[in-house]
């Protein structure tokens, strides 16, 4: 099916941990995408890497043959836009280079692994447009699990902005591996499984409260099967919502039960079974941390974010911008867990952005680019937390090791690479976390550090003193012209100092100039 004028057929694939699915979407220029076709395959993946470590033979040639089928059916289609991503299953098995290479050479496909943060972004998307059209959701704190196989990712939503994001190694699949020993050689199975879980999400209760949960959206976890298992006591149909006392009544009832006797109880299938005690529970403990009343489950997936995200950068949508918002709004919460200075940083975050801007047709950088420098700016101070001396390698370290929604492991190393450079050194093929860099993101890291360590020369004193700036070309010499009442002495002293690597990296020779 060819493309149209205003929208394009699409594909996204899930080579999930257990089970292989493809959408094809006809995807309008608004964002919108019409589905097509949903197929879905179980597989074994991740009960492989969780239980051996290794994704076993006989499952990697079901998985070649299920994705060579996929691919026939986008030939069919002739699509050309596709985006094919694996998760946990693959991400963590011992030989995933080996599959991904056996899946391209069979199937034709190139599969992406993504990280927990770009696995967040992407269920994010997925659920955002349900957000927005639902106004009961509109200034209330609203708590997000979405219950995956190899873990949970939890995420808080408070007036019209994401608040917090935390994945949590606690996946219903994951849990059931893990604990399977333990499952014979006690009679209360059920029970084990909770108190293990409690032991790793207990932090979260201290977490949850300022919040002021009152909605609870779940992802994932087998709610559908849930959701019917409900369905059968009371009889209601073609819901997306389980009341709390509901869901307590299952809770009840699948603690009680061995995994035969839940196979023969509710006429599941044993994968469905096994899912199901550890979904529950999960469920359970997590809707007990709110207010909320039952739990929203409008039976989204990755697939799902996977179109809306692809749709995003095909049409260049609002959702783009408001997604790069959200992302900014949760790296606050981690300033705030290390005490940044909230003023400066917030000063800092709207200077360099207002310098970048105006240097568009200089750093020939693009909007990604700015989010790095974004958050890096944000970030830029929060090494401070372990040391004020040499804070700024404290600072790549801990950014390094952070979780931030929608980036992957590079663009990770990138910011805490950019904010590393912020203060004393500039970027030197001497510095291992420098020259492990590709030169194409050595170029990216040095010309983001430098308007980064400009608009930190010009707050020095951390009073924010300058109101605004303007950038003019002149020349090989960019007038940087600052409003301020206020005597900048200090400031000017420390924009000179950064002046020769402006110069180098730029160009262009920067020149202040002060207005009153």
């Amino acid at each position: 099916m060819p493309k149209d004028d205003g929208f394009e057929i699409m594909a996204a694939i899930d080579v999930g941990s257990n089970s292989l699915r493809m959408i094809i979407a006809q995807v309008t220029s608004d964002g919108q995408a019409i589905p097509l076709e949903d197929l879905y395959k179980p597989t074994q993946i991740g009960k492989d890497t969780f239980s051996f470590g290794r994704i076993q033979v006989e499952s990697i040639h079901e998985t070649c043959e299920t994705l060579k089928g996929f691919n026939r059916l986008m030939q069919d289609y002739k699509i050309k836009n596709y985006r094919a991503v694996s998760t946990s299953g693959i991400r963590e098995a011992q030989n995933r280079e080996y599959v991904l290479e056996q899946i391209r050479i069979r199937s034709g496909l190139e599969v992406e692994v993504i990280n927990n943060a770009q696995e967040r972004f992407l269920m994010y998307k997925a659920i955002r447009n349900y957000m927005s059209d639902e106004k009961r959701f509109s200034g209330k704190g609203t708590l997000i699990a979405d219950v995956r196989s190899g873990g949970v990712e939890i995420s808080v939503y408070s007036e019209g902005s994401l608040k917090f994001t935390e994945y949590i190694k606690v996946g219903s699949l994951r849990l059931r591996e893990i604990l399977a020993d333990l499952e014979k050689r006690t009679l209360d199975f059920p029970s084990l499984m909770e108190e293990f879980i409690d032991s790793r999400i207990d932090s979260l209760k201290s977490i949850l409260p300022e919040f002021k949960i009152r909605n609870f959206v779940g992802l994932g976890g087998e709610l559908k099967t849930i959701i019917n298992l409900c369905i059968e006591k009371t009889g209601d149909s073609n819901r997306n919502y389980i009341k709390k006392d509901e869901l307590k009544k299952l809770y009840s009832k699948v603690h009680s039960l061995t995994t035969s006797q839940i196979i023969d109880e509710f006429g599941l299938n044993r994968n469905e079974a096994e899912i199901l005690l550890p979904s529950v529970i999960l469920f359970n403990s997590f809707l007990d941390m709110t207010d909320a009343e039952g739990i929203y489950a409008p039976m989204v997936s990755l697939r799902h974010g996977l179109l809306a995200h692809m749709a995003d950068e095909r049409f260049d949508t609002a959702g783009m911008k408001e997604a790069y918002d959200d992302i900014a709004s949760s790296v606050w919460f981690v300033g705030r867990k290390y005490s940044i200075d909230k003023t400066h940083s917030s000063y800092i975050e709207k200077l360099s952005l207002s310098i970048f801007d105006q240097m568009k047709k200089i750093h020939m950088l693009g909007e990604r680019e700015r989010l790095y420098l974004r958050v890096a700016a944000i970030l830029h101070d929060i090494g401070k937390y372990v040391n004020h001396n040499n804070h700024d390698v404290h600072s790549y370290n801990i950014i390094r090791f952070q979780d931030i929604m929608g980036f992957s492991d590079r663009e990770l190393n990138l910011v805490a690479n950019i904010a590393r450079y912020h203060s004393d050194e500039i970027p030197n093929l001497s510095h291992d976390n420098y020259s492990m860099l590709s030169s194409r993101d050595q170029i990216i890291v040095s010309k983001l550090a430098v308007i980064l360590r400009v608009a930190e020369a010009l707050d020095i004193s951390h009073k924010q003193k300058i109101e605004k700036v303007e950038i003019h070309k002149h020349g090989k010499e960019l007038e940087f012209v600052l409003w301020s009442k206020e005597d900048i002495l200090l400031e000017e002293w420390s924009f000179s100092s950064n002046s020769n690597f402006f110069e180098e990296v730029m160009g262009n020779k920067p020149v202040l100039k002060q207005r009153g």
